[in-house]
């Protein structure tokens, strides 16, 4: 099997040093494993992609010295992959129509002793008779991901779901998430939905990426069961801080990749500030 990995950012603000540490990983990984390295670039979120921000992952990547394999895939022209694959599960039913306002929902995990739970959404559709009625009164909803379906659609196997990571095997708990939303009235997809299709579509071997997504994993693998998709092995790297502690963002200016190299900063001058040597060979 041949090593295969992609870095995924979306274009909704210009990168920073915790994306350059994610990318550089993930290149150097597949460069020591003789393997490919791909690029893809996740634009579901049509409120806030911009091409200005899109055209710069490209700028950015080329200066620390990334080469990625062309055509680089957006996701923004592939919603009938991701209604295929919805509608499959749809089919089984799978997935459940939510009527709840995001105020509801914030409301409902507010009130829950335990944060967010598998019982916090009941996982079954409404009486046929009055989801018709609010379909027919043009109200909006979300797919959500049924748990309890989930669970007695793939039986036993649902409980011995488990995924590679830098530890070693873990056991896969997608009910962490409760009935997580997949799609929506007018919107056919959601990073889950689009990004463990992506992976498998394009052969992707090994998911690189920051352990602020290790969480996700465990819902990941839940989706590539039901959608009898190829699991890929996980590696989850530290993250980057700011000095406030938390994690970088892209609203962090100066930490961006184009305010460095502005600053006349290297890409050499990069990985010093990451604490990675230079790539060998």
């Amino acid at each position: 099997m041949r090593f295969v990995t992609r870095f995924a950012p979306s274009p909704t603000g210009y990168l920073h040093l915790g994306h350059a540490l994610s990318v550089l990983t993930a290149f150097d990984a597949a460069r020591a494993a003789g393997g490919r390295f791909l690029l893809r670039v996740e634009d579901i979120d049509q409120g806030r992609s911009r091409p200005e921000f899109e055209a710069a992952i490209y700028e950015d990547l080329a200066w620390l010295g990334i080469a990625w394999e062309s055509p680089v895939r957006r996701q923004s022209e592939h919603m009938a992959a991701y209604a295929g694959a919805l509608e499959s599960l749809i089919d089984r039913q799978l997935v459940y129509r939510c009527f709840r306002t995001r105020r509801e929902i914030a409301e409902a995990i507010a009130s829950a002793p335990h944060g967010v739970s598998e019982d916090m959404f009941g996982g079954e559709a409404l009486p046929a008779e009055e989801e018709a009625a609010r379909i027919a009164a043009g109200e909006s909803f979300a797919w959500r991901l049924s748990l309890r379906k989930a669970r007695s659609f793939l039986g036993p196997a649902y409980f011995s779901l488990v995924f590679e990571d830098d530890a070693g095997p873990i056991r896969a708990e997608p009910g962490r998430h409760g009935d997580v939303v997949l799609a929506r009235k007018d919107f056919p997809t959601s990073y889950h939905l689009a990004s463990v299709w992506d992976d498998a579509l394009q052969g992707v071997t090994h998911v690189i990426r920051g352990e602020d997504l290790r969480d996700a994993a465990h819902l990941h693998v839940l989706l590539q069961k039901l959608l009898n998709l190829p699991q890929p092995i996980y590696r989850h790297h530290r993250l980057i801080l700011g000095e406030d502690g938390k994690r970088l963002a892209k609203r962090d200016r100066s930490a961006t990749l184009r305010a460095l190299r502005e600053s006349g900063a290297t890409p050499g001058d990069v990985r010093a500030m990451l604490g990675m040597n230079a790539p060998q060979g």
